[in-house]
């Protein structure tokens, strides 16, 4: 897949931007806080609708305006040549797919498949379990509408079981969301654990490439706690009835599922350095790459955001090389990248302006 067209219009600071693509990789250059990561933003929220930055789309509206913007014209693998185009309200948003309005985002995910790579990607490292369940959600409802419907059953059982928690409900009332909520968590444990296996032969394999075999990453679920089915996740929620309400809260579940990588067999958020990490990091983020191609038949549009600098010269050779010569890079810095990385399309970026200079 590739993206030949975007439009911006009142997306955070970039009052209107219209930039047509050539080639295969396309570099934005510029001080901090001049709107590079935005454009990425941009680009990459045509995946799921969402930010990668924000879970707030209304923060996304530039101040002072009612409504944002973007356009987006694409070569796909499937489709063809299509047009998306996406408004954002603080209510809600809009998506028109090739002139027609999107209406389930179940019939939408996983057709535009784009992975991010970001410095602040870190975190799923060395942060609390919220962002790497985030990304693991995002990752399989990208690509199975049934564990999308899932979560979404779950969720919402859950939220309505806190909230006779939190008013001192009793035992009926309760029951009448932990069976849908029980049958959901059935179906995401055996969804996560399917996943997570798939995802780290391919995150095994990244990182050999990455770090040159000098050791060897795993990645693992780490469920807060397992049933055997969905009559056993009731019994879970029903035993769990009065440390619930004391707390006032639900305690257990596949909402506060982890994720868990390892290096040599060790945890790496423990043991592993600096650099270890960050290369765990890129490779999961290259799993996420090999995955959506192997559901979807579809190349991922590839965003990376002030992440070159972060490696050492013979780090970041190799993992540009696991990146391929075909698929759409879209990268930032406020340097331009070294010669060895190929050939750029290049964009100078200052207060939320675009200005294309020569190709490198």
């Amino acid at each position: 897949m590739r993206l030949r067209r975007i439009t911006l219009q009142h997306f955070r600071n970039i009052p209107l931007a219209e930039l047509a693509f050539e080639g295969r990789q396309q570099f934005f250059v510029g001080d901090n806080g001049q709107g590079k990561t935005n454009l990425l933003e941009a680009a990459g929220f045509v995946s799921a609708l969402r930010s990668f930055r924000t879970a707030d789309t209304r923060v996304l509206i530039a101040q002072g305006q009612t409504e944002a913007a973007l356009a987006c014209e694409f070569e796909h693998e499937k489709f063809g040549v299509t047009k998306l185009v996406i408004k954002l309200r603080p209510g809600g948003k809009e998506v028109w797919c090739d002139g027609e309005k999107v209406t389930r985002l179940g019939d939408y995910l996983g057709r535009f498949p784009t992975v991010v790579f970001s410095s602040q990607d870190q975190q799923l490292v060395r942060g609390a379990p919220g962002l790497r369940r985030r990304w693991l959600d995002f990752t399989l409802a990208a690509m199975d509408t049934a564990y999308l419907r899932a979560l979404q059953t779950y969720h919402k059982a859950l939220a309505e079981r806190n909230a006779l928690l939190k008013r001192g409900a009793g035992g009926g009332e309760l029951g009448a969301f932990e069976k849908p909520l029980a049958t959901a968590a059935a179906e995401l444990q055996v969804k996560r654990e399917a996943g997570v296996a798939e995802l780290a032969a391919h995150v095994a394999t990244a990182y050999a490439q990455i770090a040159d075999d000098a050791e060897q990453a795993g990645l693992r679920l780490a469920p807060d706690i397992t049933a055997e089915n969905a009559h056993a996740w009731l019994g879970v929620f029903e035993r769990g009835r009065a440390r619930d309400a004391q707390f006032r809260t639900t305690l257990a579940g596949p909402h506060r599922d982890d994720l868990l990588f390892t290096l040599n067999g060790r945890t790496a958020k423990d043991y592993g350095s600096e650099g270890q990490q960050r290369s765990l990091v890129l490779s999961l983020q290259l799993a996420q790459v090999s995955f959506f191609r192997a559901r979807m038949g579809v190349e991922p549009l590839l965003l990376a955001d002030d992440v070159l600098g972060e490696l050492d010269p013979e780090r970041r050779k190799r993992f540009w090389a696991t990146l391929g010569e075909s698929r759409q890079v879209i990268a930032t810095g406020t340097s331009l990248p070294d010669a060895e990385l190929g050939s750029w399309e290049v964009f100078r970026v200052a207060a939320g302006a675009f200005a294309k200079e020569t190709t490198l």
